[in-house]
């Protein structure tokens, strides 16, 4: 199972995550977001990281030509969309995309079948105003409720939504995702990752891994 940090905004964090073991980093290029960074920062981050680590752009209702303008410019590797976008925006874009898609009772999972050629993230629905004045696109850190995931498609997601060192191993036992997505459970706060709390995560994900074999 491959681990993904996003909200990065700066070095420091970029390079700890990175060291202890992230897969995946995510810079959030909604301005609308807390953890927003200006791509000229983030390809300032990225310059310093190894070739290895996945860079994900994060981009909420943005243009095909703004998407595929950053990626090149700041050589990102993955572009994760996480607004409304539809399946001819997504044909637009020159880059392996993940689309996000906020679960709440009721989903309609046929509509997966509309994107072709993504990969799928599930995070959690919260309309706009709940959370505050803008609608929340993700980082809430509130779960859904993972039963509602089809079985077939359990082991092919991105889990978000609320993950953190108290139900990673539950997350494993009962979904076994591709990947998780965290942000906001490592946080001192919006724009800055606690030390302590990501290396607790990862001594924790490295347990697990050779306890179970993951």
């Amino acid at each position: 199972m491959k681990v993904k940090i996003c909200g990065i905004t700066n070095v420091e964090d970029a390079l700890l995550c990175e060291s202890l073991g992230a897969d995946a980093l995510g810079f959030i290029f909604y301005k609308g977001s807390k953890r927003f960074v200006e791509p000229e920062v983030a390809g300032e981050i990225i310059a310093k990281l190894s070739p290895f680590t996945v860079k994900v752009g994060v981009f909420v209702n943005s243009s095909p030509e703004e998407i595929n303008k950053t990626v090149m410019e700041i050589k990102l590797n993955v572009v994760q969309l996480h607004g409304d976008e539809n399946p001819e925006v997504i044909s637009k874009i020159n880059f392996p995309v993940i689309k996000s898609f906020r679960i709440k009772n009721g989903f309609d999972f046929s509509v997966l079948t509309k994107y072709e050629r993504v990969s799928y993230l599930f995070d959690t629905y919260l309309p706009g105003g709940q959370a505050g004045s803008e609608k929340e696109y993700g980082g809430t850190g509130k779960i859904f409720n993972w039963k509602l995931i089809p079985e077939e498609l359990r082991n092919k997601i991105i889990l978000s939504g609320g993950i953190s060192i108290n139900n990673i191993e539950e997350i494993y036992k009962n979904i076994k995702p591709a990947a998780v997505d965290l942000s906001s459970s490592l946080e001192i706060k919006p724009e800055k990752k606690d030390r302590e709390k990501v290396k607790e995560f990862f001594k924790t994900i490295n347990y697990l891994r050779e306890l179970i074999k993951w």
